[in-house]
């Protein structure tokens, strides 16, 4: 099969398919062409549009490519049809979504220890939007679920995969530029055990474990 009939084949099925699609989910739709055709037609695919001056381009989101309008042109598409509504999603409902990012796989006990508090509807209702999954259960008494993030969250947030997150250190960058305050992602430090001050810290303690005089006779 010619390379221009593969480029052509490629885009239809990213302009048709609602989600993002992958050289090896093509690969399995076209057993005859090899992966490294696939990929390479990909490439140029992507290549070729995106050096287009056009209003919309072609992402690589959650392991794919899918057509997307440019975010200078968001508000102009909200104004033009009103029934495209932002995704809003809650203070409560991005910290647990990017506790799980973070820290996955983990339990909602885990979740809340990091929050500090009950975080089981937030949960809930981020796996109602495909945001969070149940991917196994943890080894210990009880065998709570463990959660991860889902391929919804990564095309939400126009990412190929989590290591597009920032870094914790790139976070604490922004923080400090924005006067943010602390995440809740950065782990509380240890405090240390209190020392003796004064004459208590070069005077050693009584050896209370060996009875005192006459403790034997009383």
């Amino acid at each position: 099969m010619e390379k221009s009939r593969i480029k052509k084949i490629i885009e239809a099925v990213i302009f048709a398919s609602e989600s993002p699609v992958s050289p090896a989910s093509l690969k399995s739709g076209l057993p005859e062409l090899s992966s490294e055709d696939i990929a390479a037609a990909f490439n140029e695919v992507s290549n070729e549009w995106n050096g287009m001056d056009r209003g919309f381009e072609l992402v690589k989101v959650a392991g794919g490519y899918q057509f997307r309008t440019k975010k200078e042109f968001t508000e102009d598409i909200t104004g033009f049809n009103k029934k495209i509504k932002k995704l809003r999603l809650s203070k409560a409902a991005l910290e647990v979504l990017a506790i799980s990012a973070y820290q996955q796989p983990l339990t909602k006990a885990d979740i809340e220890e990091i929050r500090g508090v009950d975080s089981s509807a937030v949960v809930n209702l981020l796996m109602e939007r495909g945001m969070l999954e149940i991917c196994g259960r943890k080894d210990v008494p009880g065998r709570p679920f463990l959660y991860k993030t889902t391929e919804e969250f990564l095309q939400t947030f126009g990412m190929e995969n989590l290591s597009d997150l920032p870094t914790l250190k790139e976070i604490e960058e922004i923080e400090k530029d924005l006067g943010a305050e602390p995440t809740l992602l950065r782990p509380e430090p240890e405090t240390p055990e209190p020392q003796p001050e004064g004459d208590d810290a070069s005077t050693p303690r009584p050896d209370n474990s060996q009875p005192r005089d006459g403790a034997e006779n009383s």
